[in-house]
């Protein structure tokens, strides 16, 4: 069996995987309000580019929309990353996240993946700390709407 460490978190919401596709598309709605970010640029369609930066200027990375499958799959790849809390500060650079969407009963899966972001790498811990932050608040807030 192959063993993917990429970092993975999956949870269940109340909404339809389009309704779930087009609030995630738009990164503002659920990669902020931790870590004072400025998100520029656009996300939502394909070779749309962002810039993401938060932590005082810890983190930056610009990414841009690489695979879109409506109501599916939605993922971003890391083309530039300035990581100042680590000594390899592009070592989100090459590296994918995004989410997957399918039904399971009247719900909703959301599956998030970051493709890169492995044990192995200095930022793991951080960096997994962070997306948990935000994906548990995405989760409460799609809970309760």
């Amino acid at each position: 069996m192959n063993q993917n460490t990429d970092f993975t978190c999956a949870f269940l919401a109340p909404q339809s995987p389009s309704e779930l596709f087009k609030i995630l598309l738009d990164v503002r709605n659920w990669w902020s309000g931790k870590y004072a970010e400025t998100i520029e640029g656009a996300s939502s369609r394909l070779g749309d580019e962002f810039s993401f930066s938060a932590g005082g200027g810890a983190h930056f990375t610009r990414q841009r929309l690489v695979e879109l499958v409506p109501n599916e799959k939605i993922v971003w790849l890391v083309i530039e990353s300035k990581l100042t809390f680590i000594e390899e500060q592009a070592e989100w650079e090459g590296t994918r996240f995004g989410f997957d969407l399918s039904r399971e009963g009247d719900q909703t899966k959301i599956t998030f993946t970051h493709t890169g972001l492995v044990p192995e790498i200095a930022c793991y811990e951080s960096c997994s700390t962070g997306w948990m932050a935000y994906l548990s608040t995405l989760e409460k807030r799609l809970m309760a709407s």
